[in-house]
């Protein structure tokens, strides 16, 4: 009977919690389908008719199908590149002996986490004018892989501790180079675990603002977070607009995280046993 009870108030206080993370999100996509005056006489309440001008008008009038190949673009490189940087720089630190020298790097990596981007963001603007590549993708692509660079190295090192040598040095007996034991052998090993950390890194690049905003000064270069922000006028807001454009801008994440839910649990447990 004790356990019965213990079981349905669980499930009770995650049911409470899982509509407390959803509502905000329903809200929105209830929103959506709502014109601005539905929006302010009935906003808790369901649209008189759902129709999909609020969507129609974010790609046609909005243009937000550009910003959200901006987005998905800046996004998927800086994430690809820092990934494949960061399994480098791990496997180095975990497997190759210069022990003074990781040593080294661990904490440059470990103190780059403690400084905050947002610190960083006036020497940025000036390299990157130096640079040269001002309002264009690149001023976004490399600052936010060298951003997502040091946690994924700590995040993959770890679980590339737990990856016995024995497989490694049957794959040099097989004639294996260190690019053939990267590709063939780590990589295939550690893919919950990077895919975890593309993850992380893809949602924070795809959600950040204030280097895109800085960065670009092009309309048609714009993200999709600096574009929902056109949405907001000074004498007029397009709440349907806005709330169907936030729509869009969650469905990647909320579609990427469906489909490799079971590879980021893996991912996340990875390492922490060793066997």
């Amino acid at each position: 009977m004790r356990r019965n009870t213990s079981g349905i108030l669980r499930h009770l206080i995650l049911l409470v919690y899982l509509l407390i993370v959803l509502y905000p999100l329903l809200f929105i996509l209830n929103s959506s389908f709502k014109n601005n005056s539905e929006v302010f006489l009935n906003p808790w309440g369901f649209p008189k008719k759902f129709e999909l001008d609020n969507y129609i008008d974010a790609f046609t009038s909005s243009n937000i199908g550009i910003y959200f190949i901006n987005s998905l673009y800046v996004s998927t490189i800086s994430t690809t590149v820092a990934i494949l940087l960061a399994t480098s720089i791990a496997y180095a630190l975990t497997r190759m002996k210069f022990s003074k020298v990781s040593k080294i790097v661990y904490g440059i990596l470990l103190l780059s986490l403690l400084i905050s981007p947002a610190s960083l963001l006036i020497p940025l603007y000036i390299m990157i004018k130096n640079m040269g590549i001002y309002n264009t993708p690149l001023a976004l692509i490399v600052p936010y892989t060298a951003f997502g660079i040091p946690l994924s190295v700590f995040v993959i090192a770890a679980f590339l501790k737990s990856i016995p040598r024995e497989l490694e040095e049957a794959g040099i007996m097989d004639g294996l180079t260190v690019y053939g034991l990267l590709s063939r052998i780590i990589m295939p090993l550690t893919m919950p675990t990077l895919v975890t950390v593309f993850i992380l890194n893809f949602m924070g690049h795809w959600n950040e603002f204030i280097m895109a905003n800085l960065f670009l000064s092009s309309t048609n270069l714009r993200t999709l977070p600096v574009a929902v922000v056109s949405f907001m006028d000074k004498f007029q807001m397009n709440y349907g607009a806005l709330t169907a454009s936030v729509m869009i801008s969650v469905i990647p994440v909320i579609a990427i995280y469906s489909i490799l839910q079971r590879q980021i649990i893996q991912g996340v447990t990875a390492g922490s046993v060793k066997g």
